[in-house]
């Protein structure tokens, strides 16, 4: 009897061990699902030049209701709030970068990615410090509160739809989406029109 208690006392940590492995090699960690393969619905070719694809994509943002935070000829920068609910807060942060290919730079591969940020509302109780002339100073809750946003989530928006949609509106505000000319971005119009054709009477 006492050499099988031995025996189980010799083993019980070993077999712990094992079974602590087991666990923890089990959960998969956050960076295994990063492929890095070729194929990225991250990013976009387009025919055009870069400072062309940027204003585009500025653009894109702005008629979606995104304020814009930098814009250069080869960067955009912007986000937007949502309130889904009563106490909760999401933030949507698009973060551009155009760059171009070849010396020539007459197309350019757009890079995307959109954070979302997540805030929940906090209630925190304040109290007061009043003063006796026998107790001295006495912290006392007088029952006034303070509301705050704290972020509770943050991640980056995978890829799918969402970004295919980005990519469409910008080939609209390129004019490659229905054989529109590319707008001349000199002049800032607010969307790329059709040549007119004037009628001779």
């Amino acid at each position: 009897m006492s050499r099988m208690y031995s025996f189980s006392r010799a083993t019980l940590p070993v077999l712990l061990a094992g079974a602590l492995a087991a666990c923890s090699t089990t959960k998969p960690t956050v960076y295994q699902g990063e492929e890095f393969s070729e194929t990225s619905t991250f990013s976009h070719d387009f025919a055009t030049s870069a400072p062309a694809t940027c204003e585009a994509a500025r653009r894109t943002l702005l008629s979606q209701g995104y304020i814009i935070k930098q814009a250069k000829d080869d960067l955009v920068d912007g986000h937007k709030h949502f309130q889904p609910e009563s106490d909760v807060h999401v933030e949507i942060e698009f973060h551009v970068v155009c760059a171009p290919n070849g010396k020539l730079g007459k197309s350019t591969t757009l890079f995307v990615s959109a954070t979302q940020d997540r805030y929940a509302l906090k209630k925190t109780n304040n109290s007061a410090s009043v003063g006796l002339s026998v107790l001295g100073s006495v912290s006392m809750p007088i029952g006034s509160t303070s509301d705050s946003l704290v972020k509770v989530a943050s991640e980056t928006i995978p890829a799918g739809q969402f970004y295919d949609r980005f990519f469409g509106l910008i080939e609209h505000y390129l004019g490659l989406d229905s054989g529109l000319p590319v707008a001349d971005f000199d002049d800032k119009p607010a969307l790329p029109v059709k040549s007119s054709t004037k009628t001779s009477e």
